[in-house]
Parts: structure tokens; sequence; C-alpha cells
């Protein structure tokens, strides 16, 4: 997979039989319909190792215009999407990137495929939401329904609702009350939510085991990964630089040998929020650009000092007002783009690589009966 724009892979979705496929096909087709995408969508009934399958994608000609070289960072801009302040629109942004995929988004239902969709919105919708203080050592929750112990890490007090929980812990409602995450650990809290919303509804029985899951311990950072998340892309077959779905969450690495040995600076995790934005949890008003996460990661380098007791720091100020002088100097930031706008290299390895990961993530499947979504105390 490289950035020259081949065929669109889309969505597929698998049925057993005949029946089951084309009702599936009537209920999305439904969907495109009524946002206004149906003539866009290329359909083709196939067999997939002797399962019925039918594939869902975005013409060729009309990805090529809208997302050039699988840039989905313009779709808002090309269509005028307001995927912001209009929920349809988010659905639209969602569905478009997912039909241009270079890579299949498959299902073995309709239900998960609209599952899938609202988990992604929810996502986004509380991520916009969340305000956090950045702390790698310390970490803080709600008292009222989080407790901590070493051995489980933060769990639900008993009565407390997870998903009121996790609102409390990442969105607080007083002013200048945030409470202490890492990036990875935020992303973990915002993804965890989305998923929550969603079985709420979709698969209450799910929902159960989650809640008894967080009163009972917590999973998080690599389980965390194997537990609720997909991963699409790789080392060897690399997503195109600039193709991301709201939703998603990816990594940007720090590619400067000196400045990565900052604890909680080896890169930053993100979710990617739609409209060419990712989150910025630490000031929720001024989510990153491609252009400003690339700037701010550079510019770590340019912010490492040791302090009195000789450990490495990185000052903030300092990163924040060279991203601000880089920003006036559009030569500087073609040059520094040129060098970050590069896939990262493997771990260990710090020679020309940029900054934009090889993968992305997104939630397993949720629905009764086709969920992937496996609790290890359960």
């Amino acid at each position: 997979m490289n950035d020259a724009q081949g065929k669109a892979m889309g969505i597929r979705i698998h049925r057993a039989s005949t029946q089951a496929l084309e009702a599936d096909r009537l209920s999305f087709l439904g969907q495109l319909e009524a946002l206004g995408l149906v003539q866009y969508v290329q359909i083709i009934d196939a067999e997939d190792v002797g399962i019925l399958c039918i594939k869902f994608q975005l013409r060729t000609d009309v990805a090529n215009e809208w997302a050039p070289d699988w840039d989905t960072l313009q779709l808002c801009q090309a269509l005028d999407l307001d995927s912001e302040g209009n929920s349809d629109d988010l659905e639209r942004e969602i569905l478009l990137a997912m039909l241009l995929s270079p890579v299949p988004f498959q299902f073995p239902s309709y239900d998960e495929l609209a599952s899938a969709v609202r988990i992604r919105k929810n996502i986004v919708e509380a991520a916009r939401k969340t305000t956090l203080a950045f702390d790698t050592n310390e970490a803080e929750r709600p008292s009222d329904c989080w407790t901590y112990s070493e051995d489980r890490g933060f769990t639900l007090r008993p009565g407390s609702h997870m998903v009121t929980a996790l609102q409390k812990a990442t969105q607080p409602d007083k002013p200048g009350r945030c409470y202490s995450f890492s990036c990875y650990g935020a992303t973990e809290y915002v993804i965890l939510l989305g998923i929550a919303q969603e079985v709420m509804t979709c698969n209450p029985q799910l929902f159960h085991r989650l809640q008894q899951q967080a009163e009972r311990r917590a999973i998080k950072s690599g389980e965390f990964h194997e537990v609720f998340l997909r991963e699409y892309g790789s080392m060897s077959d690399p997503l195109p630089l600039k193709y991301f779905v709201p939703g998603d969450r990816t990594w940007f690495r720090n590619p400067d040998d000196y400045s990565s040995d900052v604890a909680g600076y080896e890169g930053s995790w993100v979710l990617y929020l739609g409209g060419g934005r990712f989150t910025n949890f630490w000031k929720r008003a001024e989510p990153y650009t491609l252009t400003t996460k690339c700037l701010e990661l550079f510019h770590w380098r340019n912010a490492t000092y040791r302090d009195q007791a000789g450990e490495l720091q990185i000052d903030e100020a300092v990163v924040e007002q060279r991203v601000h002088t880089s920003l006036q100097d559009p030569a500087e930031v073609e040059r520094i783009l040129k060098m970050m706008l590069r896939l990262r290299e493997p771990s260990g390895v710090y020679v020309d690589g940029g900054c934009i990961d090889t993968s992305r993530e997104y939630p397993r499947r949720v629905c009764p009966g086709t969920s992937d979504l496996r609790l290890p105390d359960h």
C-alpha cells in the first residue's frame, strides 16, 4: 500500500445466506440514501472463501476527486461538510472515509457496521469535550466514582455508572478542574466511553460485563489494545500518510533520539476528530492540525533540558513559542514537514524517519452473537 491512488476496498458485509445479505444491502442503501451518498457508491456482489459478500466502495473517479492520494483530511473542505456542528455531516465523513479505505472494513452484518459508525461518532463527540491535565507519573480520577489500588488500577466504586464515571473523569464540569492523564490513558477512556454508550443500547449484556470489569480491575496499555481494538495497516503494508477515519486512534512518533528519552515524549497518542483535526486533550479549544502536530513533535528536540536532578525534561512553553514562531515562516514550515511527514521507522531506529504511524486502531465488534470483544475476567 502506498500513496499512489488505487481502487478503494471500502466496506464489506459477509453473510451465510442470500436473504440476510439482501436485507443488509437494503438497510445500508437506506442509510446511504438518507445521507445523500448512494449515487457515489459502487456495489459489488462477491463470494469470499465460500461466504456470500457484498462490497460497498466509493467510485474511483469520486475518490480521486475528493481524496487524492487517499487524503481524507480534506474531505470536509472538498464537500463543504460541517462535521463538528452537524451530526449527519460527521456520519457522512465517517462513511466516506471508510468507503474509500485502501483496506477493507469487514462486518458480519449491517448491525455491526451501524454500531461501528455510531461508536466512531461517540468517540469523536466525547473527545471534543475532553479536557485533561498532562502527567506521565501521576494520575487522578473523581473520588466519588473511582478508587485506586496498585494491583487493580483505577476501578469504579460500587453503584457508580460506567458512562457517568468516564464522563466525569474526562469532561469535568468545573472550570479549571482537570484530572491528570497520560495521552495514552486519555485515549483509552474516551474510546471506552464511546463503546459503553453504544453497548448500553445494542448489547446490554455486554454493557453489564463491562461495568463488572470496570469494578473489578482496569484494562489498560497493551491489554487495552488487545481487548478493545483492531489495528489496520502495518510496518510491512503501511496506510497512506494522510488516510484517517474519524474515531481512529493513531500515534505520532517522536523521531528524535535524544528528546524521545524524556518520559512521555516518545510520541503522542491522539484520536482523529475529522475535518483535518486531531485531539488536543490539554487545550480542548485548540485541536491539532497535521501541520501543528508535526511542528510540536519536531520542536520537542529544541526544548529538551536536564533538571537539577539530572533528569531529561521538555519545556512546553519553549515548544509552544517555537511552534508559534515557525508558523510565521512558510519556508520553515515546509522544511520541517519535509522531515516529519514521512512514515515512522521501527522501534529503536532513528535515522531519517518521520512521525506518521503506519497503522490506525478502531474498536472491535460489539453486537450480540457477532461481538469479538472478549473481556479477560469473564
